[in-house]
């Protein structure tokens, strides 16, 4: 049985990367909702919807376990799909507790959409791990288009960048969190912006591990042939060039995880 990642774009392979990493010998199926990015930009009814859509697709491929690759929809639809479907459902949750307990001694900087920031579940979040108040909350929109539209090395992104953290002094910020898995594209660019000093935080270790536990809950870790089937919006992708072009942002992905 299949292991199944989808996200509202080329966001998540950050976490399928990660994951074929550490379950190297498990077949996986990615979806993309391309016909609908950026959810950060929806209302919770609509992401609700595509959300549910794709994991009733995912179940109907016999998978045995899901990893929502995709924090806008985990913190807008995580608790009703989890109540609806009895299979294991992972979430994303921006990794601001690793954060504060790694870098805890200045200032966090937390990006995500607008939706998760605005969101309940990141309110929750904040009160329950930040009680020096170190966490400043930053949406980044743009930064999902730029990644959807394949513009990665750009004077444009740099420029966007240097314009959201202007009013910030960065000298006194310890990390920042990458809050929505699209952000991962983009660490040679915030390193452009922020000094050396500001670590780099993700989720994306945090998801694989919980996957991990669940499967081996189930006793569902096996041994296969690795194999990753890819979808765009429930059709799948089978020609070279666009199976070439995700390998490329896989490998760029691989580049931009050294980065720390």
């Amino acid at each position: 049985m299949k292991i199944g990642v989808f996200d509202s774009g080329i966001g998540g392979l950050s976490v399928l990367e990660y994951a074929l990493k550490a379950l190297p010998n498990e077949q996986f199926i990615f979806y993309a909702d391309q016909k609908h990015v950026p959810y950060g930009e929806k209302t919770k009814e609509q992401i609700m919807g595509y959300v549910d859509e794709i994991v009733s697709f995912m179940i109907k491929q016999d998978v045995k376990a899901i990893v929502v690759a995709c924090n806008t929809a985990t913190s807008v639809a995580i608790n009703e799909i989890r109540k609806k479907y009895s299979i294991p459902i992972i979430g994303m949750e921006p990794a601001v507790k690793k954060a504060i307990d790694l870098y805890g001694d200045k200032r966090v900087f937390v990006t995500a959409t607008p939706v998760t920031v605005k969101g309940d579940k990141m309110k929750y979040l904040i009160e329950k791990v930040d009680k020096q108040h170190l966490v400043d909350l930053i949406p980044l929109p743009k930064l999902v288009r730029f990644a959807e539209q394949g513009i990665f090395d750009s004077e444009e992104v740099t420029e966007y960048l240097k314009e959201v953290f202007q009013d910030f002094n960065a000298e006194e910020y310890s990390s920042l969190v990458l809050g929505c898995t699209h952000f991962n594209y983009f660490k040679n660019s915030f390193r452009k912006v922020l000094p050396e000093t500001v670590h780099f935080v993700d989720g994306n270790e945090g998801t694989i591990h919980q996957l991990i536990r669940k499967l081996e809950e189930n006793d569902a870790l096996e041994m296969q042939e690795p194999m990753v089937t890819f979808y765009s919006s429930g059709e799948e992708i089978v020609e070279p060039e666009k199976l070439a072009k995700v390998n490329e942002l896989l490998s760029r992905l691989e580049r931009m995880r050294q980065i720390q």
